[in-house]
């Protein structure tokens, strides 16, 4: 088998990069680089060609996934004619919805990756880009200072709970709660 392009091994690491954003959110970041290579269609043997440790794909992976994010509340602003208000309840529509309870690959990074994050030492740059987005999107949903680190609160822990009770009436209940919640108070 030859050698890939420049051009193809951008794309392939483009690829295990996303797929590492979607594992690690659905799996947490104990999953081996074996399976994020299989998950990507890609040899486990190519892995060391395009990233210098895990802990790099991780980093990369959760910038990905934050940026991911920023697409979602652009698409609720966008959907929405730029109307703040608007968006911020489209979005706590959203987050609070069974549809991204189910689906954590797909999710939010702040609930996907915390448990992760709360075990790293604190030192590494996956920590220190999930602190900064987990402060942007704090600082997108407030309506005054610390209202949304109020509102990400609620509904990162309303989520985790929910996922976590998965199967039983009072995962429904975790969601409508907080919706509930966070609507009175938009």
């Amino acid at each position: 088998m030859g050698r890939v392009s420049q051009a193809q091994a951008q794309e392939n690491r483009q690829r295990v990069v996303a797929t590492a954003a979607r594992l690690f959110r659905e799996k947490g970041t104990s999953i081996s680089v074996a399976d994020v290579m299989q998950a990507a269609g890609l040899t486990h043997g190519g892995f060391y060609k395009q990233f210098a440790s895990k802990e790099a794909l991780v980093d990369e992976a959760t910038a990905r996934a934050f940026v991911e994010l920023e697409g979602r509340r652009a698409q609720a602003g966008d959907e929405r004619g730029g109307q703040r208000d608007a968006a911020r309840q489209a979005l706590i529509d959203w987050y609070l919805s069974a549809g991204h309870r189910d689906d954590a690959a797909d999710g939010c990074p702040s609930a996907g990756l915390a448990v992760d994050m709360a075990r790293d030492a604190g030192d590494s740059a996956a920590h220190r880009m999930y602190a900064d987005g987990v402060r942007d999107f704090a600082e997108w949903l407030a309506e005054g200072e610390d209202d949304g680190l109020v509102r990400l609160s609620t509904m990162v822990g309303a989520l985790l709970l929910a996922r976590a009770t998965h199967g039983s009436p009072l995962s429904d209940k975790l969601l409508h709660a907080a919706h509930e919640a966070l609507s009175a108070n938009g």
